[in-house]
């Protein structure tokens, strides 16, 4: 079992699917979670995995453990009975906003569980350009460093040349035993997300509550949409409230375009957006998740319908 946590945008899902491309991801089932009403990281996961579970919305410290315990048995079971290829190695994927302790606890805990499953290694995805800012106000990044194994750096290849020393040395305050490694577009030996860690850790650190504010919704519609109604929305969305954008991910069904087009922002960096080949589903439809700190759904709604009946 790898567990593989990390605040919101960091680039868990991109890490976690290039590893699934490689040798060493092979047999690999993955359980995902997500914080939001609609699950994005799942549909982009699961042509990569023999299997992907999808676990009720909300992330792993605020349902109770035995979600994921249920989730884990029926995987167990339907690989017995040849209903689910013979995967020899479980990912999880934590929401962004995940305590990783609640997981650890589950296989020191569960007998059955820890007697087929082991954690060999937490896998903490840190993002370079929001990171340092990121562990000064969110408790729940800093217990998801505190905990891992080994601390990925991402997003290095956008961000200047004196945010990388000060990132690691805030992490080797909160960690100075774990392992920092560097990723650009989810690049790493994929044996260092595998390998047990040298010193399996016993200490959980206690569950914190989520910071004041942070929410979750999500935007969808039918019809396809223009480009720029999306794109001037995002634009105005970012300039007013940036800072408190923590993720937004979704599929667009733009006009003119075959496949949906994913779209990712995380505060104020905005990737550019990717048309896929083809939709995950049977839904040609568009759906964003946003997650946000302290912004009301309905202005963004309304914000997004002012633009598009001026467009």
């Amino acid at each position: 079992m790898t567990v593989i946590t990390g605040f919101l945008g960091a680039g868990k899902t991109t890490l976690l699917k290039r590893f699934l491309g490689t040798p060493e991801g092979k047999g690999t089932a993955v359980v995902v979670n997500e914080f939001g009403a609609t699950g994005i990281d799942d549909a982009l996961l699961r042509s990569s995995a023999d299997e992907t579970v999808l676990l009720g919305n909300g992330c792993l410290c605020c349902i109770t453990r035995s979600d994921l315990q249920q989730a884990l048995r029926r995987m167990v079971i339907e690989r017995e009975r040849g209903e689910l290829p013979d995967f020899c190695r479980v990912a999880i994927e934590t929401s962004g906003l995940a305590d990783p302790s609640p997981i650890l606890q589950t296989f020191a805990t569960d007998r059955a569980l820890g007697s087929v499953f082991h954690v060999e290694a937490v896998v903490t995805v840190i993002d370079v350009v929001t990171g340092e800012e990121t562990l000064r106000w969110s408790a729940e990044a800093r217990k998801q460093a505190i905990l891992a194994d080994r601390l990925i750096i991402t997003k290095t290849d956008i961000a200047g040349d004196s945010a990388y020393p000060r990132l690691t040395s805030q992490l080797h305050k909160l960690n100075p035993g774990a392992e920092i490694l560097e990723a650009v577009n989810g690049e790493i030996d994929p044996r260092r997300l595998i390998e047990p860690a040298a010193d399996q850790r016993n200490a959980f650190v206690a569950e914190v509550d989520h910071s004041d504010g942070i929410g979750s919704f999500v935007m969808t519609e039918s019809a396809p949409m223009p480009w720029s109604v999306f794109a001037r929305s995002m634009d105005a969305l970012m300039q007013l409230r940036g800072a408190d954008l923590l993720r937004v991910k979704g599929f667009l069904n733009v006009e003119g375009c075959k496949g949906p087009v994913l779209v990712q922002f995380v505060q104020h960096l905005a990737p550019p957006p990717v048309e896929l080949e083809a939709w995950p589903d049977s839904t040609r439809q568009s759906r964003v998740v946003f997650i946000t700190r302290n912004i009301p759904e309905q202005q963004v709604r309304a914000l997004f319908q002012a633009i598009k009946a001026l467009v």
